[in-house]
């Protein structure tokens, strides 16, 4: 039982030193001096304000992407003490003495630098040559944009490095799959990819491109799977599940998690709420929690409100009115009907409070016990200052001809009857008989005598309008929008039946303390829909470029520079790798293209192993640079050369590939087409019954005709010679093509294909010296 202690427990490791190398010296190069210069650089100024926002926990919103990025930021300010306190206000500004400027910039340089070795790894299991997989590494290593990208607070070198751990590990994944399925090791880098993959999408969206392509890829190994007659089915049926749990729930689930602990770090209100519902806002510490916390659950009958527009597009605002109106007539001849204006304001004041009023009363009150408002009950809004009724009817809309006017009704006694009456629809009801609720409902107001619905057009008014937004009047058949759809935001219970007393009641804070959560679930679905929703500014930025000037690098970017001495921080690539980057890509379309024709012809250049290795390593890394470069010609957003770095990564893996490529195949056929096939006294037969052909290229080589059925297969696992195209002899004079057609297919079935100008031989076997 004790035997094992009666020898030496012994551990053995490979350990690739070139692999340790890389990763030493990318250390290196990011690392050295990475607290330089103690200033803030260019998008610094804004990674830092969301950084300081997670140490004090205040919820922001960054349309840019998901938090994942920022949070790995924010865990190098963790980790170097930041406090948060610090004013991110302009580029070139010094940090100071509180700021941990290495801490900060440390994430980043990591992924910057492991980077490096993952290059060596990829293409290594690609399957090319130590040679080539040094160069790969050395390309990103010394790649001039990828350096500096990766020494500042930004989150491109992160994004790069998810990138490729997705790549690897599939790749991983992949050749443990012919070594040993559901193993530990198949195991690991299977949940490994799909991880990657969630990371790259939780840094930034664009990631997504790289998860797709992966997916793609995975998709088609596990079609050729479904395939292989010696698999059962049970044992393919767990080969699709053990992919669809990896590459799909568990991106999700993790995905989910980056979002459950940016809410959870974010508990406190923030500059950034008011885009968010009157619900996500009041689940937040202070702001308006503080403001709604307690109030009345149900809406009443005398209730006094601040009705929010959901879509909160352009900007969020409350359904408002004021003593103005309508003019006569607008500046494009139109009339009006001279009626109080009812906007939507953007921001919070007295004037934004309305009275649910019952029809067929009179008060404005409460009563005791309150009548609450349910679903399908008819209202009417008095405004709380002017106490005119909300009111719309047959008249253009100032702003939106082919909608109703909306107002606050006057009587002036002519023949403009008021329409105020207003059916309540809940639109989140979980049955008919749904109380209307504070925060949590959200309704539309349903035009009793037109049946128009309560719309925000969004549109600025003009100068008499207070450049406030437009409210309109919209049919019901044009079916459901956000912009029709309403919630209540702050509630009391009126108690005050004169108007006097009621100004006061509305200028007055509510006093209850009542707290009110949303589930995670809803907070994440509302974030995540303004996160794909909510446009980023897409103003001119005087560095900003097309993806046309990325590729042979017309652009650059001033990042920083030094007040006194001008030292500066430019974002410019090496032109050299750029352009033999996208010379690589070009070739391998050309000749991915070239064999594709060549292999329809049935005439394969390639063993079937080169052949599916070539193929996989353009799926990567051609299709790589390819899913991420194209989108960004279909976004409407401002653009910089950053964004093409991490398509500009898997163009580089792909240049020594192409490289070796042509040295090993393509020189090498070169060589042996310089040379006579039966020069250098060779024996050699060459006719329609020929089986054999000796050649003497310093030792023999034998090569057989491949038969009727290997033609029609194309050549499975074997090169294919074929004496005029890959050997290049042309016919000698005197020779007759026609004649050798016809003995090169003497005796063939005319049903079978033919080879016409040529005859087609298959190597079985070279040997080396010979090559």
């Amino acid at each position: 039982m004790l035997g094992f202690l009666q020898r030496p427990v012994v551990v053995t490791a490979d350990i690739n030193l070139n692999v340790v190398a890389l990763t030493a010296v990318g250390l290196l190069s990011r690392l050295w001096q990475l607290a330089y210069p103690r200033a803030v650089v260019f998008d610094e100024v804004y990674y830092g304000q969301y950084i300081s926002f997670y140490m004090k926990r205040i919820f922001f919103f960054d349309g840019s992407g998901p938090p994942f990025g920022h949070m790995l930021l924010a865990l190098g300010g963790y980790l170097g003490g930041f406090d948060g306190n610090f004013l991110w206000n302009r580029i070139g500004a010094e940090y100071s003495t509180n700021v941990p400027v290495w801490s900060l910039r440390l994430l980043p340089a990591l992924a910057g630098a492991l980077s490096v070795p993952m290059a060596y790894q990829i293409v290594w299991e690609l399957g090319f040559s130590h040679c080539a997989a040094v160069g790969a590494a050395l390309l990103i290593l010394i790649e001039n944009a990828l350096i500096t990208q990766s020494r500042l607070m930004l989150l491109e070198s992160a994004l790069i490095f998810f990138n490729l751990l997705a790549v690897l590990s599939y790749l991983k994944f992949s050749n443990s799959q012919k070594h040993g399925p559901f193993s530990p090791s198949w195991w690991f880098w299977l949940v490994l990819t799909g991880v990657a993959c969630a990371c790259a999408v939780g840094i930034k969206y664009v990631g997504v491109f790289t998860y797709l392509l992966v997916l793609g890829v995975a998709a088609v190994h596990a079609w050729h799977l479904i395939g292989d007659q010696t698999l059962s089915n049970v044992r393919v049926l767990c080969h699709l599940l053990a992919r669809a749990v990896a590459l799909l729930v568990i991106p999700v689930l993790v995905y989910l998690l980056f979002f459950y602990v940016h809410l959870l770090l974010l508990c406190r209100s923030g500059p950034h709420d008011q885009i968010m519902s009157s619900a996500f806002q009041a689940s937040l510490e202070g702001g308006l929690a503080r403001i709604t916390q307690g109030q009345p659950l149900e809406v009443a009958y005398g209730s006094q409100v601040t009705l929010k527009n959901a879509f909160g597009q352009p900007v969020p605002c409350w359904l408002h009115s004021h003593q103005s109106t309508y003019p006569v007539i607008y500046e494009n001849g139109r009339g009006s009907s001279h009626q109080q204006q009812v906007t939507c304001y953007p921001f919070k004041d007295v004037n934004n409070w309305w009275i649910v009023k019952d029809p067929g009363r009179h008060q404005l009150v409460v009563n005791n016990p309150p009548r609450p408002v349910r679903h399908g009950d008819i209202v009417q809004l008095v405004h709380g200052m002017t106490t005119r009724l909300l009111n719309t009817h047959d008249v253009a809309a100032p702003l939106s001809p082919h909608s109703q006017e909306v107002s606050c009704y006057i009587d002036y006694n002519v023949s403009m009857p008021a329409q105020n009456l207003w059916r309540l629809d809940i639109v989140n009801r979980e049955s008919d008989t749904d109380v209307w609720k504070t925060i949590l409902s959200e309704v539309r107001f349903v035009h009793v005598n037109t049946s128009a619905i309560l719309k925000l057009s969004g549109a600025p008014l003009p100068d008499w309008g207070f450049r406030q937004l437009e409210v309109v009047g919209e049919q019901l058949s044009r079916g459901y929008h956000g912009s029709t759809v309403w919630s209540v935001e702050e509630h009391r219970y009126g108690r005050s039946q004169e108007q006097k007393e009621r100004e006061l009641e509305l200028h007055s804070p509510t006093q209850t303390d009542v707290s009110r959560n949303l589930s995670f679930m809803a907070r994440f679905s509302e974030l995540q829909w303004r996160l794909l929703t909510v446009r980023s500014d897409d103003s001119e930025h005087k560095y900003s470029s097309t993806p046309l000037d990325w590729v042979m690098l017309d652009t650059s970017i001033a990042y920083w520079l030094h007040p006194r001495t001008s030292a500066q921080i430019h974002l410019l690539g090496n032109i050299v790798i750029w352009a033999s980057a996208s010379l690589a890509t070009l070739v391998y379309a050309l000749l991915f293209i070239w064999y594709l024709f060549r292999r329809r012809r049935r005439v394969c250049d390639l063993p079937e192993d080169c052949w599916l290795r070539w193929a996989l390593a353009g799926a990567l890394c051609a299709g790589g640079w390819a899913v991420n470069y194209v989108p960004f010609f279909m976004m409407e957003k401002t653009l910089f050369l950053y964004h093409y770095l991490p398509a500009l990564t898997f163009q580089i893996l792909l240049l020594p590939v192409v490289l070796e490529h042509i040295s090993d195949h393509l020189c090498r056929y070169g060589a042996l087409a310089a040379t006579p096939p039966w020069g250098y006294g060779s024996r050699g037969v060459l006719n329609g019954d020929s089986s054999v052909m000796q050649m003497g290229l310093g030792s023999q080589a034998r090569l057989c005709r491949g038969s009727e059925d290997e033609a029609n297969e194309g050549c499975r696992e074997r090169k294919v010679a074929d004496v005029h195209g890959r050997w290049g002899r042309p016919f000698g004079p005197g020779e007759r093509q026609e004649q050798r057609e016809g003995e090169g297919n003497m005796g063939r079935d005319p049903e079978q294909p033919v080879v016409r100008g040529r005859t087609a031989w298959c190597m079985a076997e070279i040997n080396q010296e010979a090559l």
